[in-house]
């Protein structure tokens, strides 16, 4: 793993034209990586997503959650879905892509305005849909990428753009690979 390296909030602001630049129709998936454990991560050339559990293989369901009543996992946050552009620019080396904790990192602009909740997406042979539940950073998100990081993926602008990722759920299995196309599906 290489060495951390916090960002300024002016190198973060510097960042947003590349990330501005990402595919608005159709994208890719950069990396998977499931969370076999609390802070385990297993970077993946293929996943299994299902509708029952999310990543094959991945703790979310036996997690839980600290916002349900009963403490049992949300349906709402099953996948947790991240900018591409964005981690490379917070975290720098690939290798430390999976310290943020998301399980698909993907080239597509994942701003509301472009993804709403109920947008669905097909990856490999499978779609998930993008859910209203807000995907925002954790004490350890500060720790590994910085306080100017959770400060910008949080800004208004942060916000809007989804910079810290967007929180989606499958709605039919499927195998996707690193490299499948991202592409919106159309309900009729």
């Amino acid at each position: 793993m290489s060495i951390a390296m916090h960002l300024t909030m002016d190198a973060l602001e510097a960042g947003l034209p590349a990330i501005d630049r990402s595919p608005k129709d159709e994208g890719v998936v950069r990396l998977i990586v499931r969370r076999p454990a609390v802070n385990e991560r297993e970077v993946l050339d293929e996943g299994h997503l299902d509708v029952a559990v999310g990543l094959v293989g991945d703790n979310w369901k036996t997690r839980g959650s600290s916002i349900t009543d009963d403490g049992t996992a949300h349906p709402d946050m099953q996948l947790n879905v991240m900018n591409s552009r964005v981690i490379e620019l917070l975290a720098g080396a690939r290798d430390r892509w999976p310290l943020a904790g998301d399980q698909l990192f993907i080239d597509l602009d994942l701003s509301a305005g472009n993804l709403p909740p109920g947008t669905r997406l097909a990856l490999g042979s499978a779609i998930i849909e993008v859910t209203p539940q807000p995907h925002t950073g954790c004490q350890k998100f500060v720790q590994r990428f910085g306080v100017d990081a959770m400060k910008f993926v949080n800004s208004p602008i942060g916000r809007r753009l989804r910079l810290r990722g967007l929180n989606a759920r499958v709605v039919h299995r499927g195998v996707v690979r690193v490299g499948d196309a991202v592409r919106r599906v159309v309900i009729e």
